[in-house]
């Protein structure tokens, strides 16, 4: 089968398109390139890259025809949920607007196998700390509130069109696979603290004052290669030919605290002598987010394979290599 990955060339989805050609499948990469870095795909001479966006219908059909596309993995969307509470509109156009639109051309063209990338922020604060798939979703930012509309779109077209599909709801990504893989933003917790670490600046915590442990928020952090292992099982899943009308979490099943990852950080990074300083919360965190991973053990037979000081050890490396001027702070061989 031909799979297209829209945001082939961002953080995520260019793990994924590394893990789908790995495993034998053929793969077009879809980009704006308005994050996206196309190097990231660079030693991967038979995966096309096609620079545009999913809201072009027109373009995106014409994608699906020409390279005869067989499924779509769809990664393609804008992610910072306090910056979707400053520009709601904004989330709600690129989020909404470009899923309709492949939606549109997937209809037209006839293509009929999906995997969406979903989000964890879709369920909000909850009266539990581990969350189900059944769990009734409260999104509190626009952010979360587009990816759960995209499932619900998503859920009306299959009823009406027989379309199969997966969506994954991604808990906390991080770490690289490789590192000129790696995060080049600074929007999530862990490159945010190599920022600071790069400044010689103590690392900042937002908001010690959560109903947790250590008062600060708990996350389930999922190594990016395992989420793109997902990927590569929801594929398989779907070209078996089975029925699939699934949302599926993928995560660890394990909750960290935002200082626990800050302590792990800095003794990779041989930086103990530093203290975190900490800030009021941010808006739109919930306290605690950890994913119950039983239902995609169930349904694709995957689970994560990596811990956290993995995903710490590996995301520095793709930090080092991508700012070498970081070295300079380090104290550790290993840094």
């Amino acid at each position: 089968m031909t799979w297209l990955v829209t945001g082939g060339a961002g953080y995520i989805g260019a793990h994924v398109v590394h893990a789908l050609h790995a495993a034998g499948e053929r793969v077009v990469a879809l980009d704006d390139l308005s994050t996206g870095v196309p190097e990231r795909l660079a030693d991967l001479e038979d995966v096309p890259l096609v620079t545009g966006a999913v809201q072009a219908t027109s373009l995106v059909a014409k994608v699906l025809r020409e390279y005869e596309i067989e499924g779509v993995v769809h990664i393609a969307a804008k992610k910072q949920p306090a910056e979707s509470i400053e520009k709601p509109l904004f989330y709600y156009r690129e989020n909404v607007g470009g899923l309709e639109s492949l939606l549109r051309a997937m209809d037209e063209t006839g293509v009929d196998r999906l995997v969406f990338s979903s989000s964890a922020a879709t369920y909000g604060n909850q009266d539990t700390d581990v969350l189900t798939e059944d769990a009734v979703c409260r999104p509190e930012s626009p952010y979360g509130e587009t990816k759960l509309v995209g499932e619900w779109m998503i859920a009306d077209v299959a009823r009406a069109t027989g379309l199969r599909y997966i969506s994954l709801r991604y808990f906390n990504a991080a770490g690289a696979a490789r590192p000129e893989l790696a995060d080049t933003g600074v929007f999530n917790l862990i490159p945010m603290v190599f920022e600071r670490l790069t400044a010689e600046k103590p690392p900042l915590i937002f908001g010690d004052d959560y109903p947790t442990p250590d008062g600060t928020t708990i996350r389930d952090y999922v190594h990016v290669a395992d989420i793109a292992s997902a990927h590569v099982a929801a594929v398989r899943h779907l070209a078996s030919g089975v029925e699939a009308r699934h949302v599926l979490n993928v995560g660890t099943g394990r909750g960290t605290s935002t200082r626990q990852v800050v302590e792990t950080i800095l003794e990779v990074t041989g930086r103990q002598d530093l203290t975190p300083e900490v800030l009021g919360r941010r808006p739109g965190d919930p306290a605690i987010s950890i994913a119950s991973a039983e239902r995609i053990r169930q349904v694709l037979g995957w689970s994560a394979a990596h811990d956290l000081r993995a995903i710490v050890t590996s995301a520095w490396e793709g930090w080092l290599y991508h700012h070498p001027e970081a070295r300079r702070v380090a104290t550790t061989p290993g840094g």
